[in-house]
């Protein structure tokens, strides 16, 4: 389907013409009409389907097309906060920010304010004038807005929009309380939107608290593009250091994503990388927001061949040129691992991705194979190396630094028993052999 036939209006509709924008995604054809007639919405979709422009381009035809009557007869008014969009983090609020830049460029009455922490004092303050004078539309991340909440900055009061993105992420990071506080303070008739990649049960209950009789919008997780060539080495936790040593040391890689599943595992991986001469550079939560915009801008530039990163990379960042993603760990969630994979392969270009299987995360592997109803190449182990069965392994992996119990020696051993009784033994075996000879 086309934009044109969404009833979009026509400065929506210019801008995306200007972007090259046509076609509308599945995602974005089921969700905008319901926006557009004033439905509460539940959008279950992945990261990379056009979510952010499902909603934004229904709220901006809305918001714009009130701009053509006199102040006193508007819906939207021009000093009130219109449209509160909620992001887990820092990246993804610039992200919409950019995108609603965009749609509004023929819009010169909208205005916006992206509000994250992270930043310098002078930031705040910014944030702070832009919310008293009435940003149209305010994208931000919980804890920051919590903070101009707690202050008196904001006023809440005549918001008719409401919109969850990524909500099923925002609950894993622990912002629930923060949404629900956020969420008291909107009038009874705010428009709610939530979209999240999943459908868990936290999700149908906050869905239940803040949707009135919601539409639900579900499209199914979709399999990776099928020109990501995916690979996997099926090795030990020790082996997977010297395995990417090993890679680069074949090749000159760049334009690479790895990916660790914590962030002090991020930190200790581009140590090594960097002993490896790596050209790269780490991205997690612990980073400032100055030092995060720096990464990536080392990064999209090309200055940076590397980027080790935990899952804060994984959904709604947009770098088309990404040549292979490296999974240091096994995904716990199949969505996840097609999160990861999506950075690559995009903008039709062809990419990699290889993934290293430690014993105890093979279980986990395979559920993403069933899902993708396809085995994954497994790579032999550079020389000198042997790796486990592929086999599913049960019960709780060690936890880091632990020792296996040994095993108990067979009945009969005298060896580990308490010294007493191994004279008492001793002794009865020598009066035993005093008789004998009698």
């Amino acid at each position: 389907m086309k934009f044109e036939e969404l009833n979009l209006n026509d400065n929506t509709l210019d801008a995306l013409w200007d972007m090259n924008f046509s076609e509308c995604t599945p995602v974005q054809e089921q969700c905008i009409p319901h926006i557009l007639s004033g439905r509460d919405i539940i959008g279950i979709a992945q990261t990379g389907t056009g979510k952010t422009a499902a909603y934004l381009l229904p709220i901006l035809t809305m918001l714009d097309d009130d701009t053509t009557y006199p102040e006193d007869e508007r819906l939207y008014p021009e000093d009130a906060i219109n449209c509160v969009i909620m992001s887990p983090t820092r990246e993804l609020a610039q992200q919409i920010d950019q995108a609603m830049q965009g749609f509004s460029y023929y819009m010169p009455e909208i205005n916006s304010v992206a509000i994250y922490g992270g930043n310098d004092g002078n930031r705040f303050f910014t944030e702070q004038k832009a919310l008293s004078m009435g940003a149209h539309m305010i994208i931000a991340t919980p804890g920051r807005l919590i903070s101009h909440i707690q202050i008196g900055n904001v006023d809440f009061s005549r918001v008719s929009f409401f919109v969850l993105d990524e909500a099923d992420r925002m609950l894993d990071m622990g912002f629930a309380d923060d949404i629900k506080k956020i969420a008291a303070l909107l009038p009874p008739t705010c428009q709610t939107i939530m979209f999240s990649a999943t459908m868990p049960d936290k999700i149908e209950e906050l869905a239940k608290t803040l949707l009135r009789n919601p539409v639900m919008v579900k499209l199914a997780v979709s399999k990776p593009a099928e020109k990501i060539r995916q690979q996997a080495y099926v090795c030990h936790e020790d082996q997977k250091v010297r395995i990417l040593k090993n890679m680069f040391k074949e090749q000159k890689l760049q334009r690479v994503i790895i990916f660790a599943s914590s962030k002090i595992k991020c930190k200790e991986l581009r140590i090594e990388l960097l002993r490896m001469k790596v050209n790269c550079d780490e991205m997690h939560s612990d980073l400032s927001q100055a030092e995060r915009d720096e990464v990536m801008f080392r990064f999209k530039s090309g200055q940076t061949d590397v980027l080790v990163a935990t899952d804060i990379v994984s959904r709604g960042i947009d770098i088309d040129d990404i040549a292979m993603v490296i999974n240091y760990d096994v995904p716990r969630d199949v969505e996840d691992y097609v999160h990861r994979i999506g950075r690559t392969a995009r903008a039709d270009r062809d990419g990699e991705a290889i993934t290293l299987v430690r014993g105890w995360d093979i279980g986990y592997f395979m559920e993403i194979e069933k899902f993708l109803e396809k085995s994954i190449e497994k790579l032999p182990l550079p020389d000198g190396m042997e790796g486990p069965a592929y086999k599913k392994l049960h019960g709780k992996p060690p936890k880091p630094g632990q020792k296996r119990k040994p095993k108990r020696k067979p009945k009969g051993k005298q060896q580990g028993k308490p010294e007493q009784k191994r004279k008492k033994k001793a002794a009865t075996k020598s009066h035993k052999g005093e008789s004998k000879n009698v």
